[in-house]
């Protein structure tokens, strides 16, 4: 808390991680609730490549309306998703308030809000879920709620579908859930991050521009025009089973192939919407003809493909498989961004057939591990006197 002309500022400021889908969340069978048609299961990826840091204010001296800066570009708070997860949070602290009048009335007080990405923003790495998460745990903590992250994530829900997977850390599931008032729609742990450590995931950054189909336009209408939808949505349950038993038995081989599939079969009803929506480019095709070979060569699987609503490939892997892994994939991404070079890698497949494509089309690599959920942190991006921290 800090002082300006005799008025007081309240900040905390938290950091969230990205979440890469393993099951895919995709359709909404209540739109205004942001209430999935069907459960989903994600891996909380590691802060220290991947996070969202954001600050929340609130002072009786900042204007209105609610402000939030992103990057440095002023975003709207006015849309319904927004205004959504205000008016909850700020229902939440109103009740400490009349319970407890000697507690400031924060949930009165206009809201400043900065927050910065160390990754593109709305280009297929999850911005939104790793945005929202940020955004509902730092007024979590400004305001002193008590609602536990799977009491929040029925919060952040409203805002990003997947956003209430990355409130919490680990392998983390999305119940659909049955109730119409969505209360039973939240996250919830399959595994801590401790149970399966050994889990790894290469990035590769193929497009970081700006997709030109937004997941929420994407979904829609996938929902009202794919007939292949309506198979997905029948199968789905029973992978959802599937990889939630791979994950507690650290089967790797089931958790790979199922990952696979669910990517394969998403981008399927993505391509059977009218007009067909292509979230994948040639470069992902290379990706997944790389990983592939990549097996072939070790004679088992080791690797595993993913995409989410963009172009960019995330390939899980143990740690132990690094080295086959690494045998491969550095002779085209040794000069890449965000390659590490480290321990014996061997003899890797040949990937002469999608050296080219991969070469000119991946920007970066990011590689990382299995992660934790928000952390409160004390390096805040508004300073003592309301101003945001331009870095």
């Amino acid at each position: 808390m800090a002082l300006i002309e005799g008025r007081e500022i309240f900040r905390a400021s938290t950091t969230a991680p990205v979440n890469i889908a393993v099951v895919k969340y995709w359709g909404k069978r209540d739109p205004t609730l942001n209430l999935p048609t069907n459960s989903s299961l994600s891996v909380t990826l590691s802060q220290s490549d991947l996070r969202t840091h954001t600050t929340a204010s609130c002072s009786p001296s900042y204007p209105t309306p609610d402000t939030l800066l992103l990057n440095g570009v002023p975003q709207s708070l006015s849309t319904p998703r927004s205004t959504a997860c205000l008016a909850s949070l700020r229902a939440l602290r109103s009740q400490l308030e009349k319970a407890d009048p000697s507690l400031p009335p924060l949930s009165a007080h206009p809201l400043r809000i900065v927050s910065s990405n160390n990754f593109p923003t709305a280009a297929g790495l999850a911005s939104s879920a790793a945005g929202f998460a940020a955004l509902i745990r730092a007024i979590a903590d400004l305001y002193r709620l008590p609602q536990s992250s799977t009491e929040l994530s029925l919060i952040a829900r409203q805002g990003s579908g997947s956003a209430c997977r990355s409130l919490l850390g680990g392998y983390v599931a999305w119940d659909m859930g049955s109730q119409a008032d969505g209360s039973d729609s939240c996250a919830r742990v399959v595994a801590e991050r401790g149970h399966w450590p050994e889990m790894r995931a290469l990035v590769l950054v193929v497009d970081a521009e700006k997709k030109e189909v937004s997941s929420t336009a994407g979904m829609q209408e996938t929902v009202r025009t794919s007939e292949l939808f309506k198979e997905r949505v029948r199968i789905v349950p029973g992978r959802m089973k599937a990889m939630e038993r791979a994950i507690r038995e650290r089967d790797f081989e089931g958790f790979a192939r199922g990952t696979m599939a669910e990517s394969n079969g998403f981008h399927a009803t993505c391509l059977d919407t009218q007009p067909p929506i292509r979230y994948l480019n040639d470069v992902s095709w290379a990706a997944m003809q790389a990983v592939s070979l990549v097996n072939k060569a070790a004679g088992r699987v080791l690797a595993a493909y993913t995409f989410d609503a963009g172009p960019n490939a995330v390939i899980y892997y143990l740690e132990k498989d690094w080295g086959m892994v690494a045998a491969s994939l550095a002779q085209i991404l040794r000069e890449k961004e965000g390659w590490v070079e480290r321990g014996s890698t061997g003899e890797g497949a040949d990937l002469s057939s999608v050296r080219d494509v991969l070469e000119k089309g991946v920007s970066r690599v990011i590689i990382t591990s299995v992660g934790e959920g928000p952390i409160s942190v004390q390096d805040h991006l508004i300073d003592e006197n309301g101003d945001a921290v331009i870095a």
